[in-house]
């Protein structure tokens, strides 16, 4: 780091999905008001391991002074972390988990607590019956597999509502509107459904809105857009899953690594329900919303 000069490589998983519009306004805004620059690495083909990996050698070859990394594999990014590592860079990871123990410090939520509070919030507006279609997430992403284990833990509280079908929604728009259009097609009788995310839930909206039906739906991130929908009728709720938050304290970290202070391992963000009580106060683009403090999450 030359002066007071640095530069943080940012990699998020794709830019396709709205959290990490977020997460890329998070890191650009923290990293501008230390003074350095946050360079962003992001593969052209949403969540692709592979260019993520070549991304990431490309940033240490760039000369980043230190990296913030959303993975997206958990063991694939492990060569190249160990070269860093080698190399003397912090590497802080966010949003998703990696199989590597070397990191500086890992920024996120519990993703199977945030399912089974917007699961519970669901079941709860549902009355404690019916049946749900649960759209899940990327299969190479950790946060699949904890949201899915909290939305089943927390079912097992409501004997009276079941799963009636699970498909993939890969965390994209289109992959879940396809999938909640078959799930429509094949005449599955449905009550409410959970998306994995606010981007999946956008588009098991926009199933619901081809085939001219409504049902309750939830989602995970309180993205804007899912916030408006929220405000507009269309979208029951969501757990803020807050990317732009998880990055801001990410980069945050990675700036006092650089300075030689401390860092906590473990830095994990409340679980917080959005939905028509408290939206007014989500409603606000990225560059708006609130920037935690340090000391608010890792004090």
């Amino acid at each position: 780091m030359a002066g007071d000069r640095f530069a943080i490589a940012i990699l998020t998983k794709n830019r396709t999905n709205p959290a990490y519009v977020g997460a890329r306004i998070g890191a650009d805004r923290i990293a501008a008001g230390a003074g350095g620059e946050a360079r962003h690495y992001v593969p052209t083909k949403p969540d692709d391991v592979a260019e993520q990996v070549a991304l990431f050698v490309q940033a240490v070859q760039d000369g980043a002074d230190a990296i913030v990394i959303a993975p997206a594999h958990p063991t694939a990014l492990v060569p190249p972390l160990n070269e860093a590592h080698r190399a003397g860079l912090p590497i802080v990871t966010l949003v998703s988990r990696v199989e590597w123990h070397q990191a500086v410090c890992h920024v996120g939520s519990d993703d199977a607590a945030l399912a089974a509070a917007i699961t519970g919030h669901l079941c709860g507006h549902l009355g404690g019956k019916g049946q749900l279609a649960y759209i899940g997430g990327h299969p190479n992403s950790s946060t699949s597999r904890d949201r899915e284990r909290g939305f089943r833990e927390a079912l097992a509280d409501w004997p009276k509502i079941r799963c009636a079908v699970e498909a993939d929604g890969l965390y994209q728009r289109e992959p879940a509107r396809r999938a909640m259009a078959k799930i429509i097609a094949a005449g599955h009788p449905l009550d409410g459904v959970i998306a994995a995310n606010d981007f999946m839930a956008a588009g098991v909206l926009d199933a619901l809105d081809d085939a001219g039906q409504r049902l309750p739906v939830v989602g995970v991130n309180a993205v804007p857009e899912a916030v408006r929908a929220i405000r507009q009728g269309r979208l029951l709720a969501s757990a803020a899953f807050d990317a732009m938050a998880m990055a801001c304290i990410a980069t945050e970290a990675a700036i006092r690594a650089l300075r030689g202070e401390y860092v906590p391992r473990e830095i994990e963000l409340p679980v917080e329900i959005v939905d028509a009580a408290n939206a007014e106060r989500w409603d606000k683009p990225y560059e708006e919303r609130h920037v935690p403090g340090w000391d608010e999450v890792a004090g």
